[in-house]
């Protein structure tokens, strides 16, 4: 049985039977603290089985039935093997809100708003191979802070001033800065900061799948995972930590900016502590699609919950050529106008033509 998206439930689609599939109750999802998932024996852990691309890296867990696949991220043919992954079981996960024909017709609308798409790309990819349904793994972080800042407030007045313009004195305003030392302190609390815990797609196509839902988060259970596959984690846990600190610093700063006030600021310091850091792994719902055309390989990502799409951008160089004749051949159309307006007449081989008139000119 596979997991039906936007539904819970379970269908057969060899008889159609239908199981209700009963969601846990969201509280039940459990931030972990970020010390016992730092002890790698101090976090729930569990091992499945997956296949590693040679290609991409990507770390994807199979079916122990299936020995021969592709790679979802990149349509390299892999022969599977009896490799093992142990990770920090996952907490929660967002089911699938989109079904795959839903997923592809988003993809098919996005390829057909591009400029300069190949046409054959986008046939291609409509009578193409259907996509793949890949739960990609993130890290959660959960923090308390308190910054410390010391810096300056910068607020402007004018004072007047006499200039020599053309030659003669002007009375001016001339715009100055008066800094002044600030110190203060700063308190935000971050909940759920989303770090991206796999390197299988380029990370300005995930960003871009942004934003998530995350009040639709489920207490995970294999069930949704029915008819799916689930890509292990390749950033770990203390990576991923260290890029949500470097999230949460930008977000202090911007915050100190305005706690300091005034027409410009000046930081000198931020001294930030943290306190009640958890984590979550979480799964995230993402539909992919990649095609060899060509020589070349593409790759399309559907957000599985809001149908955004993203990928690499194709370009077709005779379209492109077409448009860069057919912009010249407009070019010269209005410069031979503009001429034969200026110059009054358009001469053709020592013939001169007057402008106006009409046919008059015959009757001449």
């Amino acid at each position: 049985m596979r997991f039906d998206p936007g539904g819970d439930r379970m269908i057969c689609d060899h008889c159609g039977n239908i199981e209700g599939l009963g969601r846990a109750n969201p509280a039940a999802i459990r931030e972990i603290d970020i010390r016992a998932g730092l002890d790698r024996g101090g976090a729930e852990t569990e091992e499945t089985r997956v296949l590693s691309c040679p290609n991409c890296g990507a770390q994807v867990e199979f079916d122990p039935a299936i020995h021969a696949a592709e790679c979802p991220f990149c349509a390299t043919p892999v022969v599977t093997d009896t490799g093992t992954n142990r990770h920090i079981k996952p907490a929660a996960l967002v089911p699938f809100g989109l079904d795959e024909a839903t997923a592809h017709a988003a993809m098919n609308d996005w390829l057909g708003s591009l400029w300069f798409a190949p046409n054959g790309l986008q046939k291609y990819a409509r009578k193409g191979r259907k996509m793949s349904g890949v739960y990609v793994p993130y890290w959660t972080f959960d923090a308390q802070t308190d910054s410390a800042y010391a810096g300056h407030r910068g607020d402007t007045y004018y004072v007047r001033q006499t200039v020599m313009r053309d030659g003669k004195p002007v009375s001016v305003q001339v715009p100055k800065i008066r800094w002044t030392p600030k110190r203060g302190r700063v308190r935000r609390f971050f909940d759920d900061v989303t770090i991206l815990a796999s390197t299988s797609l380029p990370k300005r196509h995930t960003d871009a799948l942004e934003p998530w839902d995350l009040a639709a988060l489920a207490p995970y259970a294999p069930q949704f995972l029915a008819g799916f596959r689930a890509e292990a984690y390749r950033v770990e846990l203390e990576d991923g930590l260290t890029e949500a600190r470097a999230r949460m610093d930008a977000v202090i700063a911007r915050d100190v900016r305005m706690d300091i006030g005034g027409d410009q600021q000046r930081i000198t310091s931020i001294d930030t502590r943290l306190s009640n850091v958890t984590f979550k792994h979480v799964l995230l719902p993402v539909w992919v699609a990649a095609y060899k055309y060509r020589g070349q390989s593409f790759r399309f990502v559907v957000n599985g919950q809001s149908g955004r799409v993203q990928g690499e951008r194709p370009y077709s160089k005779w379209k492109i050529a077409l448009a860069v004749i057919a912009a010249l051949i407009v070019a010269a159309i209005a410069l031979f106008i503009y001429a034969a307006a200026e110059g009054g007449g358009i001469s053709t081989g020592g013939l001169s033509l007057p402008s106006g008139g009409g046919a008059g000119w015959l009757s001449e």
